[in-house]
């Protein structure tokens, strides 16, 4: 027999008139669907995880915790999130719910609702389907090159030097970016920021409920007029990590790439994840540099031409390979390297004997080599240009490998559900009592 009832979370304040008023339909079985009570967004989140399905939820507009974030859980859960009282303020369509509702919603209202974009629940067997695709029309992204490597190899500086390289083509005025992603941020020394914010945190938290548009993005960035470029400022303190939600990041990233031309990302390159390391926690400290890295159109690799730096590189390559970067796409680069010809041989051949055909790194391009500047030091502690030789040395590498390969263009308001086999979830069902 068919069985046209839908199971609903719900989630708003407590004096809601639409809440008390649902819970009254579903009580006196006046609409078919099983109304569940939340009193917070977490409380959705685990129902949400349990593997029970559920058809929709409903959400009040001016409901604590409604983010993009908590959208996108629910939505990939298999329910559709509905907004009742769009009246607040905010762009629903970009947050990516799927329908709105009045206060004064009718049962005939709900009804409606629930059966355009909810999918109803069996007794015996759920049925999940995906709800509507709500993504933005992408026109246009700014490339995006990620600058990564072990502690001392100065991936800061190169970054730096990058920056200001691209800065300089007269055509690039002002749509050039630094961006500080690494959990130990030290731009801001590096730059002499008198001031703490507003930096990533504040862009990721502006983004969790919207989306900036370009100006305001931009007014989060401080200039650095000597060198051309604007600085986003990076965490505050190394535990500040735990305030960065993920869609929110996404955004934030697809908004610095909406607002410059090119976005420069310093960055961690630790990349393990729950499947490597059996643990969430790991995953989620590892969130800014995982997105950015995967995120990314090229990804600068630096190390250093002593015995350890060689080393590092090459477990830095190895396991960002490993993580899922293309060859083509990673560029490895030996900064305060030997002048001699000679000596940059010898790191070559010995950076591609420890690689060796067995990492499948065989065809990864040789590094790039940045000599040591003795100038450099004094640059940076005086506020002013950095040798030009830093950010030229891999600025046409950069380029040509953008120009063939293309930006990647990554779709960051929709995602494809995934299939499960039958059985590895158990099933949900309500027994009848036998008499």
């Amino acid at each position: 027999m068919k069985d046209d009832h839908w199971v609903v979370l719900g989630l708003a304040s407590p004096r809601a008139g639409w809440f008390s008023e649902l819970a009254r339909w579903s009580t006196t079985a006046a609409v078919p669907v099983d109304f569940v009570k939340c009193v917070s967004a977490e409380e959705v989140r685990v129902r949400l995880a349990t593997g029970r399905p559920y058809s929709a939820l409903l959400v009040g507009g001016d409901a604590s915790g409604l983010d993009r974030d908590l959208v996108d859980t629910t939505r990939a859960a298999g329910a559709a999130v509905i907004v009742v009282d769009p009246t607040i303020p905010r762009d629903w369509n970009d947050l990516g719910v799927d329908r709105l509702l009045p206060c004064a919603f009718e049962r005939a209202d709900l009804m409606a609702v629930l059966n355009e974009c909810a999918t109803p629940i069996s007794r015996v067997s759920a049925t999940v389907e995906t709800s509507a695709d709500t993504a933005t029309d992408i026109t246009w992204r700014g490339n995006l090159v990620a600058v990564t490597g072990s502690g001392g190899a100065g991936t800061s500086t190169v970054a730096m030097g990058f920056a200001q390289s691209l800065a300089g083509d007269a055509s690039n005025a002002g749509m050039v970016v630094l961006a500080d992603f690494a959990r130990n941020g030290e731009l801001a020394m590096l730059h002499d920021a008198r001031e703490v914010v507003p930096g990533v945190q504040e862009l990721v938290e502006a983004h969790r409920s919207g989306r900036l548009g370009s100006d305001e993005i931009r007014s989060m960035a401080f200039d650095a007029p000597v060198r051309g470029y604007h600085v986003l400022l990076g965490l505050r303190r190394q535990r500040d990590w735990t305030a960065i939600r993920p869609r929110a990041l996404d955004v934030s990233i697809d908004g610095l790439r909406h607002s410059y031309r090119h976005v420069v990302v310093d960055v961690d390159v630790d990349v393990e994840g729950e499947s490597e390391t059996g643990s969430l926690d790991v995953e989620e400290r590892n969130l800014i540099a995982r997105t950015t890295l995967n995120t990314a159109d090229i990804v600068v690799v630096v190390g250093t031409a002593t015995t350890k730096g060689v080393h590092s590189l090459c477990r830095d390559l190895r396991q960002l390979h490993a993580f899922g970067i293309p060859l083509d796409r990673l560029l490895p680069v030996v900064n305060r390297s030997p002048r001699s010809p000679r000596k940059q041989t010898e790191v070559n051949t010995a950076l591609s004997g420890l690689l060796g055909q067995l990492d499948g790194l065989d065809g990864l391009r040789p590094p790039i080599h940045i000599p040591e500047r003795r100038e450099l030091e004094d640059s940076i502690r005086d506020g002013m240009r950095l040798p030009a030789a830093i950010g030229e040395a891999i600025h046409d590498p950069v380029m040509a490998l953008i120009d063939k390969h293309g930006t990647r263009n990554m779709d960051l308001e929709t995602r494809e559900p995934v299939a499960v086999i039958p059985g590895t979830l158990g099933f949900w069902a309500e027994e009848e009592d036998v008499a």
